[in-house]
């Protein structure tokens, strides 16, 4: 029995506090996940270290996210979502104090706690939401809990690097951390409210069997599963390297580019809620994730193009281009697996698809940087991305024309 059949009133009650404890929360694990890749140019100058390696970062906590991932459910059902936030919060503060270091062992144990972290958010955010929310507000209430994840990229990007001015890098790393620690303590005001509901028992073993079978043997998902990888290799990429590709090439200050960077995650929160409203007024998914591919693919290009003579304007439309799409796509894409899933599915085929698309963050970024190292500038890694998501995006509007679900 789920919480809303038992206890309508809490569901009709809450909904605002839920939003508000889960989209907080999901905020400040993403300003962690990008905290480090905000002030990447200086970190690399005190370390000695190549900016390259920040592909190293992404494939490490994104590991960690794969890992925490598959187990996060069981614990949320087990402890409940507000108990598991709260412990994702502390691993992300420990992960980040651990970047601070500085010390090479301790990052890389720093970028797979913060992996840790960020894993089991979406399932704990989704039960909590779930069971709190009347059906008639469910789509506007998980919408607006996804704009979470480009605001916190809009907080690290605007923030932190201003920060550097002020302090130095490691510290503004602590800051990062404490308030996620001092997060952590608050939520414990509301637990009480939300876990006393938790079930105790865990799901049927047939619900979670198999979450990556499940998505293999569904033609409608698994093309969608294939095409997250790629987009969510793009995401990372935009996040990770933007702000140093315009320190580098175009010259700009890292305040200037931080607060492109700002301007981009910006743009995802408002596509995020666009591209959901065209796909619920008629505009066919798979044709509107061909779209956003070959936008985010082009904007991908124009970065491998940027140089001393952009003006600040055209660097600023390019930011919005690609922080709309490559940040964007996520609602759309999750609102289809949720509409082409069986009944009393859409959850394990969700967390199945998660695993196709942190398995993109895993090796999208490395590969970036492989690229780029072998190039000898980022503007390689973006030309060599850009190409493959532009083609994938063709791809995607012809088996959409042929009335096909997404690309292969």
């Amino acid at each position: 029995m789920t919480v809303e059949s038992s206890h309508p009133r809490v569901a009709e009650a809450f909904p605002a506090l839920a939003l508000a404890v889960t989209l907080v929360i999901q905020v400040l694990v993403s300003m962690c996940v990008l905290a480090l890749p905000a002030i990447a140019p200086a970190v690399a100058k005190a370390t000695g270290r190549p900016l390259a390696l920040l592909g190293v970062y992404i494939a490490l906590l994104f590991g960690g996210a794969m890992v925490a991932a598959g187990v996060g459910g069981a614990q949320v059902r087990r402890h409940g979502a507000v108990r598991v936030s709260q412990a994702c919060l502390v691993l992300c503060a420990l992960g980040v104090a651990a970047m601070a270091s500085g010390a090479a062992a301790l990052m890389a144990l720093g970028a797979a706690l913060i992996g840790f972290g960020y894993g089991p958010i979406t399932p704990a955010s989704s039960q909590l939401l779930a069971a709190v929310t009347p059906p008639r507000l469910r789509g506007l209430v998980f919408s607006l809990k996804q704009t979470g994840v480009p605001i916190g990229g809009v907080l690290a990007g605007a923030l932190l690097p201003g920060t550097l001015e002020l302090t130095n890098w490691r510290l503004a790393l602590l800051a990062v951390a404490l308030v996620c620690a001092v997060a952590a303590v608050a939520a414990q005001r509301v637990r009480g409210r939300f876990d006393r509901e938790a079930p105790a028992t865990p799901a049927p073993p047939q619900r979670r069997r198999h979450p990556i079978a499940l998505v293999w043997g569904n033609p409608g998902i698994r093309p969608l599963a294939v095409l997250s990888m790629f987009f969510a290799s793009m995401q990372m990429c935009f996040s990770a390297f933007f702000v140093a590709q315009l320190h580098l090439a175009a010259g700009l200050s890292l305040v200037r580019a931080g607060m492109l960077l700002a301007l981009g995650q910006g743009a995802g929160v408002v596509g995020r809620i666009t591209w959901g409203f065209l796909t619920d007024h008629g505009v066919r998914p798979a044709r509107l994730l061909g779209v956003l591919a070959l936008v985010m693919g082009g904007s991908a290009l124009a970065c491998a193009l940027l140089g001393p003579r952009w003006g600040l304007g055209a660097m600023a439309v390019l930011a919005i281009a690609f922080g709309a799409t490559a940040t964007g796509w996520n609602g759309v894409y999750l609102a289809e697996v949720a509409r082409l899933s069986p009944a009393g599915q859409a959850g394990a085929l969700t967390g199945g698809t998660l695993t196709f698309t942190y398995a993109g963050i895993v090796v999208g970024p490395p590969l970036f940087s492989l690229v780029a190292t072998l190039g000898g500038a980022l503007a390689w890694g973006y030309g060599f991305i850009g190409s493959v998501v532009v083609l994938l995006g063709v791809a995607t509007l012809a088996r959409s024309a042929r009335g096909q679900p997404a690309a292969p």
